[in-house]
């Protein structure tokens, strides 16, 4: 059954796993778990993992390479590691995340570990050196800590975007709009909800307003939270929110934006069921925020 407006989002903020932080200095602990054969282990090369069965190949770690092992935590009992490896070690049938979208949308048990263990090899991959003081780094704490020589010690960032739906007209009548954007490097037809980064001293609700103005030209008044997702890409917290557009007239910046387009859910509905417009996949927020203004799932995706 398809997904629906009932948030692909809460698919990976509602199934959180145990990430036992509390143990990942105990190295005894984290030696006797990496050698019971209830163990799974999740490969990440580069920011690529093997596909197996519509699912992550999992493997014992008998079967994993040499790599920074990483604790993911424990579930009912077993332990879930991840191994970060250089990106070479990948096959051809190796996926990134994006690649991923059907199977955790079919079954999102695996997600929030796959997202937690992606996130992290992101980190690992950027963050070579001490950034006070220039010196290489080395992983400590099961792989959630980057410690130098000298004992500075580096923690994984997250940086908070917003992605919002902005709407226009009476909620729920017939001739009620939303704003989607195509952007600039995007192939022909594809349209989504528009996003940005929250900028130092801003407020998420500020962001919106700023991210939108910037991009379309729309003047954004209220703006409404409406949920959130992980979205290690390569690290980003997706923030997501509805918004009332104050003025409409559309003046696109055309280096992020090249068109945007003003939607009534007829013309939505037209437009993805004949390939016109293909919106994002339904484990993005964006479809969420989508399918919940339009009330049904939609057809069509990236």
């Amino acid at each position: 059954m398809p997904p629906t407006h009932q948030h692909v989002h809460e698919q990976l903020t509602g199934n959180a796993h145990d990430r036992s932080g509390h143990r990942r200095r105990d190295q005894a602990w984290l030696d006797a778990r990496w050698n019971d054969e209830t163990t799974r282990v999740l490969v990440v090369a580069g920011s690529r993992v093997a596909p197996a069965d519509q699912t992550v190949g999992w493997l014992s770690p008998a079967q994993a390479p040499d790599g920074i092992r990483v604790l993911l935590g424990e579930h009912d009992g077993r332990a879930d590691f991840a191994v970060l490896t250089d990106q070479s070690y990948a096959g051809d049938d190796w996926v990134g995340l994006r690649g991923l979208f059907p199977a955790l949308l079919a079954d999102s048990t695996d997600a929030t570990l796959v997202f937690h263990a992606i996130g992290l090899a992101e980190w690992h991959r950027a963050t070579r050196f001490c950034a006070r003081c220039g010196q290489s780094v080395h992983p400590a704490a099961a792989g959630h800590e980057l410690v130098c020589d000298q004992g500075h010690q580096t923690f994984p960032r997250t940086d908070p975007a917003v992605i919002m739906l902005i709407t226009d007209g009476e909620p729920g009548a017939e001739d009620e709009r939303c704003l989607l954007g195509h952007h600039a490097r995007w192939p022909e037809g594809r349209f989504s909800t528009l996003a940005g980064f929250c900028e130092p001293g801003e407020s998420l609700e500020d962001a919106v307003r700023r991210e939108v103005g910037e991009e379309t030209g729309v003047v954004v008044g209220e703006v409404t939270y409406f949920g959130n997702q992980p979205w290690p890409l390569p690290a980003s917290l997706m923030l997501g929110f509805t918004g009332r557009a104050v003025a409409t007239e559309i003046e696109c910046d055309l280096e992020e934006i090249a068109h945007a387009r003003w939607f009534t859910r007829a013309e939505l509905r037209t437009e993805t069921a004949s390939g016109a417009i293909v919106l994002p996949g339904g484990v993005s927020i964006s479809r969420s925020l989508v399918e919940a203004w339009y009330g049904a799932p939609l057809p069509g995706s990236w």
